[in-house]
């Protein structure tokens, strides 16, 4: 199975020129945005079968903010009447160690990188004063750089690592609800992959104060998953818990 690598930064920063650039001439055409920066506090679990056996790393969610060693997440959303699009971008870097598996015992340790990007086009199927259903599809990006150090008692180290990225197309439905002039929810769901040896999805779940036109305070839950084959070898990556940020609506 082929390889996409990873986005370089001019890539990055060309796209970015041209979002800013579509943006601007956006907004003289009926189009709305929302940016939004937000804290994703999970328990990450990464696993990965080989043909000597299978390593499991695993972060509780206590754990989570005191084995970060960086991350940042972010969204930019955009709608014109029924049209909406949507991108969201995750990163993170953690390092963590758990007992290893089997009879022999010893230590597990686990260094994980991981890039996803999420990018939507929506169409909404129903509206009303208090509830909104938009239909979406687009891609989901996936890039990891994992590695697991195996040491058992009393014998050498063995590491095995998972470093690829790949693109896999997805589908979703959300739903926001009204629930008063300050407060709204919004319930969202997707699957990805359709084809042997990827999938991937994801369930959002929000709850949003507006403290005024422009900025919102936002709170939820969510959960994402990633299987995929590398080198021949099973690899899933699963992430779950509580976020919190904040939108800038223009």
């Amino acid at each position: 199975m082929g390889r996409i690598r990873g986005i370089k930064p001019s890539a990055l920063a060309a796209a970015i020129s041209a979002l800013a650039a579509t943006t601007t001439a956006a907004q003289e055409t009926g189009w709305s945005y929302e940016a939004t920066i937000y804290l994703f506090m999970p328990e990450t679990e990464t696993r990965l079968e080989t043909p000597s056996g299978t390593l499991d790393g695993t972060l509780s969610f206590s754990d989570a903010l005191e084995n970060l060693d960086f991350a940042f997440m972010g969204a930019l959303a955009a709608s014109n009447g029924q049209w909406s699009v949507l991108a969201d971008y995750n990163y993170t870097n953690l390092s963590f160690g758990n007992t290893a598996p089997g009879p022999l015992g010893g230590d597990l340790e686990t260094s994980v990188k991981t890039q996803f990007l999420t990018a939507l086009l929506g169409y909404r199927v129903h509206n009303d004063p208090s509830v909104k259903v938009d239909l979406a599809g687009g891609f989901r990006w996936y890039s990891t750089d994992t590695e697991f150090t195996l040491t058992p008692d009393g014998l050498p180290s063995r590491k095995s690592d998972a470093d690829a990225s790949w693109v896999d197309p997805v589908l979703g439905v959300r739903a926001r609800f009204t629930l008063s002039d300050t407060w709204t929810s919004t319930a969202y769901v997707d699957y990805g992959g359709f084809r042997s040896g990827s999938q991937t999805w994801s369930v959002l779940l929000t709850a949003d104060y507006a403290i005024n036109d422009r900025w919102v305070l936002r709170g939820g839950y969510r959960y994402i998953s990633f299987e995929h084959e590398i080198d021949g070898n099973d690899y899933d990556f699963d992430q779950s818990g509580p976020l919190i940020g904040a939108a800038y609506r223009f």
